[in-house]
């Protein structure tokens, strides 16, 4: 008698963690079991389990995430019990504890590797990016630049030292909500090899920030950057202006504005940080520049923007009152932008000296004019033991009068004091989303 038995399944085990408020895959929950295994989840909330000790019986994972718990049992233990068999599947609901929603991760290796590993999002494609710091982002001629300073490959952790980049669309993003599937198009040799793009002067890497796109005295757009060379541990010893040449489709240095073996004091204006857009009663357009609030404004022209006698310095406010209790926070980094829903200038910045990150509470906070006064600042993401620095605001990657805010920052245990790094995510761009009218009620700030 002929005998029909299935093929055995060697498919992992599938572990989906989902916000139990919207059923979203929530990326960068860890899972560790009492041997201390860790798994994290990916950009679709899953993991992926077929380590042998584990399969075919009950196993006690503990359950964490920066913004996210699963509830405490009676010794205080967060996790739960699953039994991983190959081919098996279990879903795990966590509770959102922040005012941020967690996206996803939008640059590096592996956004999908559990995902891949179960024969999900098998079409994506590996970028050979492994880790991006800080990124700077701006329309020019029709596309969406991006730009990212130090950059680790698998062959070396400085694997790119001169300002990685990349286009996309004007609109990369289906829908503000995970999973996020952001595919680049990087600048590449021609040997299809990652490159730089601002191979500026001198030893040492070269960051860019203040990337704009301006047009000159012909109408013709400029893409156009402020570059500082760096040399250990983070000093800068030379800042200047650079030009992307868009034949070469890379930075050429222009001007020199400081160099430290030349002129040892630092130029009190000097333009650095994410840039804003404003029209004055006048109808004249400026470029604002600050990290996060303005602290120099010029004609938004190609001209303008090349000569230092049409920089005005501003003075920002130093720190900003929290809404809950007025207390002042010092911002460290970030962005501002305009909110077509609040009909208020918004910024969203890291607390200088935060508790309980140093360099990783982030707090959103309202003006009436971009230049302030900034006043009900309020913490919408907190890190336990990492840092998250440099956020930029995607306000344009929403609809314009759309009470969504989007914004991106480094996932670093940088500066931390944390010593093991997350797998895969650490050194890389994480993205959130903030909904307004929840930080409006949360905060009972004023409706827009």
């Amino acid at each position: 008698m002929n005998r029909c038995t299935a093929e055995p399944t060697t498919t992992p085990f599938r572990i989906e963690v989902v916000d139990k408020e919207n059923g979203w895959p929530v990326p960068l929950v860890f899972l560790e079991t009492t041997h201390h295994l860790k798994f994290v989840t990916d950009n679709a909330g899953l993991i992926a389990i077929d380590t042998p000790e584990l399969l075919d019986r009950e196993v006690y994972f503990h359950v964490r995430s920066d913004g996210y718990e699963v509830p405490a049992d009676g010794f205080g233990y967060r996790g739960l019990r699953l039994r991983p068999t190959l081919g098996g599947s279990a879903r795990i609901e966590v509770s959102r504890t922040m005012l941020a929603k967690r996206l996803g991760r939008l640059t590096g290796a592996g956004q999908f590797a559990h995902s891949q590993r179960l024969g999900e999002d098998l079409e994506w494609q590996e970028s050979g990016v492994f880790g991006s710091d800080s990124v700077q982002t701006i329309v020019h001629r029709g596309k969406r630049f991006w730009l990212w300073g130090d950059t680790t490959l698998a062959k070396y952790p400085l694997g790119i030292f001169d300002s990685s980049s990349a286009t996309t669309s004007l609109q990369p993003l289906d829908l503000p909500q995970p999973p996020v599937r952001l595919q680049y198009d990087y600048f590449r040799d021609d040997k299809s090899n990652l490159r730089g793009v601002a191979p500026m002067p001198g030893s040492g890497p070269t960051w860019l920030s203040g990337y704009l796109s301006l047009p000159d005295e012909t109408g013709d757009q400029k893409l156009v950057a402020f570059y500082a060379k760096i040399k250990p541990p983070l000093e800068a010893y030379e800042r200047g202006l650079c030009v992307w040449d868009e034949e070469t489709d890379k930075f050429q240095q222009l001007k020199v504005l400081w160099n430290k073996t030349v002129n040892d004091e630092v130029p009190k204006v000097l333009p650095q940080g994410h840039p804003a857009t404003v029209t004055d009663a006048d109808g004249q357009r400026w470029i604002l520049l600050g990290d996060p609030l303005p602290t120099i404004r010029f004609p938004a022209t190609f001209e303008a923007w090349q000569d230092p006698a049409k920089w005005e310095p501003l003075s920002p406010q130093k720190t900003i009152p929290a809404a809950e209790d007025g207390k002042p926070i010092e911002p460290h980094s970030g962005s501002i932008a305009w909110s077509e829903y609040r009909r208020r200038w918004v910024t969203v910045f890291v607390q200088r000296f935060g508790e309980p990150s140093l360099i990783g509470e982030v707090w959103y906070a309202e003006a009436d004019a971009p230049t302030g006064p900034w006043e009900n600042a309020v913490k919408v993401l907190s890190h336990a033991q990492y840092t998250f620095y440099n956020p930029r605001i995607h306000a344009d990657l929403t609809q314009t009068d759309s009470p969504v805010l989007l914004f991106e920052g480094t996932y670093t245990k940088e500066f931390s004091g944390n010593p093991s790094s997350t797998p895969r995510y650490d050194y890389n761009q994480m993205l959130y989303r903030i909904d307004l009218d929840e930080v409006c009620k949360v905060h009972d700030l004023d409706s827009p």
